[in-house]
């Protein structure tokens, strides 16, 4: 299948989607109310970056993953900070959007079957995205960082030694 008719499908079966999700909401008017846009608007910048996935996926181009990852990571981002009003926290959480960059290159990689050239570039980016917010959320985030982060940061990096170690990258 060529590049339009799979660019027009994937039109189609995003318009489909959304035209559901707008009859549903006519029809039963009570079953989007967990969604309450006044307090969880970061869904929708989530739901925006699994649209562009599913985009990316349908029209076989899998890079979409990376603008994919970096829409819901941020949407991920909100949704935290507005559940816990610890808005003052993206003074080092934006450290984490290269992360994002970098899971989105892996997905992309897999996607398009390069997953050892993917590892090794999107880990590297996840592996800097975690440095930098250690360091920026070790001096703006002192109370963060008290918890139960450290364990978190523990195990992320004995995840990236695994990786690295299994795929034989470094």
């Amino acid at each position: 299948m060529d590049l339009k008719r799979r660019t027009n499908l994937a039109a189609g079966l995003v318009l489909i989607l959304i035209g559901g999700v707008f009859l549903v909401a006519q029809l039963v008017p009570d079953a989007f109310d967990w969604l309450d846009p006044a307090n969880n608007w970061p869904i929708f910048v989530i739901g925006l970056g699994v649209l562009l996935l599913l985009i990316g996926l349908l029209t076989g181009v899998p890079a979409m993953a990376v603008p994919a990852c970096i829409v819901g990571g941020i949407g991920g981002l909100l949704y935290w900070q507005n559940a816990t009003g610890n808005w003052e926290s993206w003074a080092y959480v934006w450290t984490l959007i290269p992360g994002f960059v970098g899971i989105g290159v892996i997905l992309s990689g897999l996607f398009s079957g390069q997953p050892r050239q993917a590892l090794r570039e999107g880990g590297g980016s996840i592996f800097i995205s975690l440095v930098l917010f250690t360091i920026f959320g070790f001096f703006f985030g002192r109370d963060a960082f008290q918890g139960v982060l450290w364990p978190i940061l523990l195990i992320a990096l004995g995840v990236v030694v695994l990786i690295r170690t299994v795929f034989r990258l470094g």
